[in-house]
């Protein structure tokens, strides 16, 4: 308090000049692609400029009870404060960047390419040079040295692809987390790659994809294998003591799976880690694979690892931001056939959007119109689903417009090509609405849903208020009464 009435002058004209300065230095953009040290060096630069104009200051106006202890001393410790926070936004990024590359992708100039909609893939079925003999194939190099030592996994991929058909000069097998190793390799010039280390000690899992997408022909296949967080959670139970095995694979939970997803604790965890072990999903192993430019063939289990042949039939998706968080972002389609971005909560694995048409290729359609046997879904997303805790973001599409409380369900893009053509064109006429007629009618088969929201249409044309209100007090009767929950 001594010091509050003395120093409340000078105090309000050194801030101005350190937020004058500052701004017209432009010394908080920065470029966060330098090294930290060349950015704390800019900070110094800008900081003298700042020490020099008050120290002139100082000079100027003759303060002498003003201490010059205290001046100096907040600059020298506001400049630390700084570095601190350059670090912390330094560190932050790279982190972001992690999982999202920016490299140039190499594609085929004889191929059509893809425009924005992630429907459309390039045509992989175009013909690849075959081995004219099998000792020129990748059959005995596989067989008799690479996989010697598993044929379980060499019948695996005999079984799926035709290994005698691909020259063994476009094989390329490696067991390396490295990913020196692949980033020298001639772009398009392998038909098969055969990764033996498992993808989960790759810092930048997504980088590593895209690397093996650029040296992969279209059509060539990428195989490897992942540790899923189902067969890591088997392990630990069945290796300890009951209550034991709890206490620990709940500890692994919280450190491997909960961490990684929070915006502070990421940084703690890569930095401690390196990406070493991380814990990953099949869901998610699969989704990234989807996301980088591949289609899965088979999957199957070996020794408690989850290993998976794929088809490179694509470039990577250019999503910048493929969600990750608790909160996440969903491309559905809304009035006028316009993109729009659906908040909820997450209770799918992290990439599991990119599954719907392998989900569906998969499993079809089950009860209700949802997909059957959907291994996306979390263990705590049925319980929010059940709650109807995941669609509370959703409430932000309604404040901003895109939605209204009742109306067609918001579809994705694969969900929406399995409508009708002409219904299609009827749907994207209205916008979607938080509550769907589907908690009304309650069907159960997908051409029911088609008809239950035909239904809806036609009765909002004619009535638009009306509509909506009958619709909303019997869905909420059979939410609250009939127990219709979103599964």
């Amino acid at each position: 308090s001594f010091y509050l009435p003395q120093y409340a002058q000078p105090f309000f004209i050194f801030s101005i000049i350190w937020v004058g300065t500052s701004y017209f230095s432009k010394k908080y953009l920065l470029d966060y692609n330098k090294r930290i040290y060349h950015l704390f060096i800019d900070i110094i630069k800008r900081n003298f400029m700042i020490f020099a104009l008050i120290a002139i200051c100082i000079y100027i106006f003759q303060t002498p009870y003003y201490s010059r202890l205290i001046v100096f001393g907040t600059i020298i410790t506001t400049t630390f404060f700084e570095f601190g926070i350059v670090s912390f936004i330094s560190y932050h990024r790279r982190v972001l960047d992690s999982d999202i590359a920016n490299i140039k992708i190499t594609t085929n100039p004889n191929l059509v390419d893809i425009n924005e909609s992630d429907e459309k893939i390039i045509n992989y079925n175009i013909p690849l040079p075959k081995a004219t003999k099998i000792d020129d194939s990748a059959y005995p190099l596989l067989k008799d040295n690479y996989l010697r030592s598993c044929p379980t996994l060499f019948d695996f991929i005999d079984v799926n692809i035709h290994i005698a058909d691909i020259p063994k000069l476009e094989t390329f097998v490696l067991k390396t987390h490295t990913l020196y190793n692949i980033e020298n390799v001639e772009a398009l010039s392998k038909q098969l790659f055969i990764n033996l280390h498992k993808i989960n000690d790759f810092r930048r899992i997504n980088v590593y994809l895209i690397e093996v997408n650029k040296i992969l022909q279209y059509g060539g296949y990428f195989i490897s294998y992942g540790y899923a967080i189902e067969e890591r959670k088997k392990d630990i139970l069945e290796k300890y003591p009951p209550v034991l095995n709890y206490i620990l694979y709940s500890t692994d939970f919280i450190l491997k799976r909960v961490m990684p997803k929070l915006p502070i604790c990421k940084e703690c965890y890569f930095a401690i880690t390196k990406g070493k072990n991380r814990a990953i999903s099949k869901a998610e192993i699969l989704g990234r694979l989807y996301f980088c430019g591949f289609r899965v063939i088979n999957t199957t289990l070996i020794d408690n690892s989850f290993y998976f042949i794929t088809q490179k039939i694509n470039i990577p998706k250019q999503d910048p931001h493929p969600t990750y968080g608790p909160l996440i972002k969903l491309k559905r389609i809304g009035k006028d056939g316009k993109i729009i971005n659906v908040y909820k909560f997450r209770t799918m694995h992290p990439y599991s959007e990119y599954l719907q048409s392998y989900i569906y290729e998969q499993n079809k359609l089950q009860e209700g119109g949802k997909f059957a046997n959907d291994f996306r879904v979390t263990t705590l997303g049925k319980c929010m689903r059940k709650l109807w805790i995941d669609e509370l973001p959703m409430f932000i599409n309604l404040f901003k417009g895109q939605l209204k409380i009742v109306g067609v369900r918001p579809l994705s893009i694969q969900y929406f090509n399995l409508y009708p053509k002409e219904f299609q064109e009827i749907r994207i006429k209205y916008k979607p609405g938080l509550i769907p007629p589907f908690y009304v009618d309650l069907p159960k088969t997908f051409d029911e849903i088609i008809e239950s929201e035909k239904k809806y249409l036609a009765a909002y044309d004619k009535h638009p208020f009306r509509t909506d209100m009958n619709y909303f007090f019997k869905a909420i009767y059979n939410i609250l009464f009939k127990k219709a929950r979103s599964k």
